[in-house]
C-alpha cells in the first residue's frame, strides 16, 4: 500500500503538504483484516485512530433486545475512532471488516500533536464531526417517522450516499451488504427487506443482480423516499 497516496484521499488531511503526508506517513503503520474480522469491540480503550486505505468496514452497535443494530458503513478515504481519542472514553461502537480490509493506524499521541501542530487538521476534523452529527439527526427522524417500507428504502439511499459510484444520474452499490445486515440497519426484518427490493425493482427504482445494486434515477427515488 502506498500509504501517502491514501492519506491524501482523507478528508481531513485535505491542504496538507506533500513533505506533510510523508511525515504523517512515517508514523502510520497499516494492518490487514480478512472480511468479517472484528476490528474494534464496543467499551474497548481507545488507543489508536484508524483510516480506511482499501475496504468496507460497519459500524454497529448492540441493543436491549440483544441485536446488531448497524450504524454506518464506511470505505476507502474514512476514519473511525476518533471519539475515543479526542476524550479518553472507551469505543462507543463495534467495528467489522465487511471485505478484505487494509487499515491506517495512528497512535493516539501521535493523532494529537498532529491536531496541536496543523490547525487546518482541527478544522477539517470538526467539519467531518459536524457532517456526522447531521447525518445522525437525519437518519434519527428518517427512520423514526417511516413506515418499514420506507425505511429499507431509506437506508439503500444512505449506502448509496456513503459508498455508491456516481453514473450520470444513476448510482451504484457494488458489494451490497447482506439483506440481514440492511434488515439490522432498517431496524425491520429480512424478509421485508426482500419484500421491499421486489416493489423497488417493480417500480423500476432500482436494478439488483446478486450484491451488486443499481438505483436507476437518483432524483426520483429521492423523491420517493421523501
Amino acid at each position: 500500500m502506498d500509504v501517502t497516496l491514501y492519506l491524501k484521499k482523507v478528508p481531513i488531511f485535505a491542504g496538507l503538504t506533500q513533505f506533510d503526508l510523508d511525515k504523517l506517513a512515517s508514523l502510520v503503520t497499516v494492518q490487514h483484516y480478512a472480511k468479517d474480522n472484528l476490528i474494534l469491540l464496543e467499551e474497548d480503550m481507545g488507543r489508536v485512530l484508524f483510516m480506511i486505505g482499501k475496504g468496507k468496514v460497519k459500524i454497529s452497535q448492540i441493543n436491549d433486545d440483544g441485536r446488531e443494530v448497524i450504524l454506518s458503513i464506511l470505505s476507502s478515504g474514512d476514519i473511525f475512532g476518533e471519539m475515543a481519542l479526542l476524550d479518553g472514553s472507551s469505543r462507543s461502537a463495534s467495528v467489522t471488516s465487511l471485505t478484505d480490509s487494509e487499515l491506517m493506524i495512528l497512535r493516539r499521541g501521535d493523532f494529537l500533536n498532529l491536531l496541536e501542530e496543523y490547525p487546518k487538521v482541527s478544522i477539517n476534523l470538526l467539519k467531518e464531526l459536524a457532517r456526522r452529527l447531521r447525518k445522525s439527526d437525519s437518519q434519527i427522524k428518517s427512520l423514526s417517522l417511516k413506515d418499514a417500507t420506507g425505511k429499507v428504502a431509506y437506508v439503500i439511499l444512505r449506502l448509496a450516499e456513503e459508498i455508491g459510484i456516481h453514473r450520470d444520474n444513476s448510482i451504484v452499490i457494488n458489494g451490497l451488504p447482506m439483506q440481514q445486515d440492511i434488515a439490522n440497519m432498517a431496524g425491520t426484518s429480512r424478509e421485508t427487506v426482500s419484500r421491499v427490493f421486489s416493489k423497488l425493482q417493480q417500480n423500476g427504482l432500482i436494478i439488483k443482480k446478486g450484491s451488486k445494486l443499481t438505483i436507476t434515477d437518483i432524483e426520483a427515488y429521492k423523491d420517493y423516499v421523501s
